[in-house]
């Protein structure tokens, strides 16, 4: 059973945001510091992807392990208290995040799925970003400025 009070609980779900949380921010900074340019949250794609590539057709969504059922995750787990509500929402949820990723499919889109665990490892989240962006070189300016050394 729950050792956090229904008030509590309440308050906690409540400040769980579903944009601009921790694992996207730390995934649109790498994506960045790689040298990628993204636009954020597609309003006119399906699902409402977190980092949208337009030049190449390809989004992410970053997804946390619980509200998404991670399988491969311990924080994807059912909970057991709220069966009656937390089930049908969780299912849901996969419902609609495979819903439109089969949109996305038949527009020609191309979709990675990360999880908040795998922000974990970044060395690991970084290969596995770059295997579906492409690997990219950075430019860096020789330009000085103002003729001034650094």
């Amino acid at each position: 059973m729950d050792d956090i009070a229904t008030q509590r609980r309440s308050e906690n779900m409540r400040r769980i945001r579903s944009i601009d949380t921790r694992p996207e921010l730390l995934v649109r900074s790498l994506v960045h510091r790689l040298g990628y340019r993204f636009r954020l949250h597609g309003n006119d794609l399906p699902g409402k992807p977190d980092l949208v590539f337009a030049s190449t057709r390809k989004v992410i969504f970053v997804h946390g392990c619980f509200w998404h059922q991670h399988r491969r995750c311990v924080d994807g787990r059912i909970p057991k208290s709220r069966l009656s509500y937390c089930v049908p929402k969780l299912e849901w949820n996969q419902r609609r995040d495979a819903a439109n990723r089969a949109k996305l499919a038949r527009l020609e889109w191309r979709s990675l799925t990360l999880w908040d665990c795998e922000t974990k490892d970044v060395a690991s989240l970084k290969k596995k970003i770059q295997n579906f962006l492409g690997h990219r070189v950075r430019r860096i300016s020789t330009a000085s400025t103002n003729g001034k050394k650094r």
